[in-house]
């Protein structure tokens, strides 16, 4: 079976006049933009919570974090899922330095990919019930031996 090839993100990296409500909705409230991504994605919505907290407690417990790992994570699922070009080094950086360039990019996705129109192409099936004809039966005893040559009729020998 042939793969299908892989495609760009629908949008650059800092794309952000393109879409220029993501990015202002992104700019005011980074974390409901992260939450409002993950769940259009099929994610729990606050998956993103994650990365807003867990450096607040590494830090507490004097573990450094490097990469923030639900933007990284649904980043490389929605390439894997979507056939995007990419690599997992490519998604550590940009998690790692454009952690909200990257969520609005996801938005700008997934907006995206609702629009484009799914073609399904149907095709009616027509259904046709063969059944073999009625047997007709010679009066008298059956024929011990015989074959048919049409499906109406029997031939027997005695």
């Amino acid at each position: 079976m042939a793969e299908k090839p892989l495609t760009d993100w629908n949008s650059g990296l800092l794309d952000c006049f393109e879409d220029a409500s993501t990015c202002c909705y992104g700019f005011w409230c980074c974390p409901c933009l992260a939450c409002t991504v993950s769940g259009g994605f099929g994610e729990n919505t606050c998956l993103p919570l994650c990365d807003i907290l867990s450096p607040a407690i590494t830090t507490a417990c004097g573990i450094p974090m490097a990469v923030p790992a639900a933007v990284l994570s649904l980043r490389a699922a929605m390439r894997n899922r979507y056939g995007i070009k990419g690599s997992l080094c490519k998604d550590i950086a940009v998690s790692c330095f454009c952690v909200w360039c990257s969520w609005c990019q996801m938005q700008r996705e997934l907006k995206h990919r609702k629009i484009t129109p799914t073609v399904i192409n149907l095709q009616s099936q027509t259904i046709v019930n063969m059944q073999p004809p009625p047997m007709m039966m010679v009066s008298g005893n059956p024929p011990q031996a015989g074959f048919m040559s049409q499906p109406q009729f029997i031939m027997a020998s005695h």
